[in-house]
């Protein structure tokens, strides 16, 4: 079944086994963590990976967007990217196309991409782009730092991934007025977090780029990484137009589809109002949906309780 492996598979087969110690590794793998910090004299380098292989005909430009995010919502300044790409044929048409891709959004971004893999690997059914990326941060900000009392806020929406991936690949299933198309198909343009992650970097305590599995999966993420309630109001959670009427169209829940785009961060009860005021001088949507509590780890969504990770509703749509 298409998805992420559970906390109890990765931890038995996965986080532990992970070679020679070293004393320069701050912060290693751990559920929940999309990024790893590393001391590098004196400075701290965040490090993330990340796989595309299901979404299609803008999978260049996702590439970029989730693995800067993981970087960006760390804390780090993303700057460098190894990219490894395999094709499941000698398509030069098909490698252009994303190569061309990767080229755009990585200048786009401002980052540069400084060296990888490409090969053409049998029986492949589709494409795989998975991109390293590197960045220097002067504070690192894990995904398990959330602290009772903590606001939880939400940038943008859910689901803005979503919406581009079903507004292009998945374009057949949907109806949808052409101001609508227009502007699901330009979700790809607002995937990127590196600027929210900018302004909110200095004071989180926790941030997380919510992908597979949309803004409740990363919220129940950060749940556990920081062994904390988080109690969440569906009501203030925003979904954007566009989305809400692709998601329909599918049958998929916004709250339980990928996700990038949106950066979710607790902060301070006292540093709320600044952050907010900080984001919308940046011209950055966000607003509190939540708050953390003392308890054991889950996600309170309304008279829902989820303490376990959740499948995203989008690979049923592949599967």
């Amino acid at each position: 079944m298409t998805g992420k492996f559970d906390p109890t598979v990765l931890s038995e087969f996965v986080l532990g086994r992970t070679g020679a110690e070293s004393a320069a590794l701050l912060s290693g793998p751990a559920f929940g963590e999309d990024a790893a910090a590393v001391r590098v004299g004196e400075q701290t380098m965040v490090v993330s990976t990340d796989p595309i292989s299901l979404a299609a005909e803008r999978i260049g430009d996702l590439a970029v967007a989730v693995s800067s995010n993981d970087v960006a919502a760390s804390g780090g300044r993303p700057e460098f990217l190894l990219s490894t790409l395999l094709l499941p044929d000698a398509d030069t048409e098909v490698l252009d196309t994303i190569t061309g891709q990767l080229d755009a959004e990585a200048e786009r971004l401002g980052l540069t991409i400084v060296g990888g893999h490409t090969e053409v690997v049998a029986g492949l059914a589709r494409p795989l782009c998975s991109l390293t990326c590197f960045g220097v941060a002067d504070r690192y900000v894990s995904s398990g730092g959330a602290k009772p009392g903590d606001r939880i806020l939400l940038t943008k929406g859910a689901g803005i991934e979503a919406t581009g991936v079903l507004a292009t690949d998945f374009r057949d299933r949907l109806d949808l007025a052409d101001d609508l198309a227009g502007r699901a198909r330009a979700a790809f343009d607002d995937l990127s977090v590196m600027p929210e992650s900018a302004v909110l970097a200095p004071v989180a305590t926790a941030m997380h780029d919510p992908t597979e599995g949309g803004v409740l999966e990363g919220l129940i993420e950060m749940a556990i990484a920081s062994d904390s309630t988080l109690r969440v109001d569906r009501d203030e959670i925003h979904v954007r137009p566009e989305t809400r009427a692709a998601c329909e169209a599918v049958g998929v829940d916004p709250l339980r589809v990928l996700g990038s785009g949106a950066l979710l961060a607790t902060v301070d009860d006292s540093e709320t109002d600044a952050a907010l005021n900080a984001l919308e001088a940046e011209g950055i949507d966000a607003a509190v949906i939540g708050r953390v509590e003392s308890g054991d780890a889950g996600v309170e969504l309304g008279v829902e309780r989820y303490t376990e990770p959740i499948r995203d509703d989008m690979y049923a749509l592949w599967d």
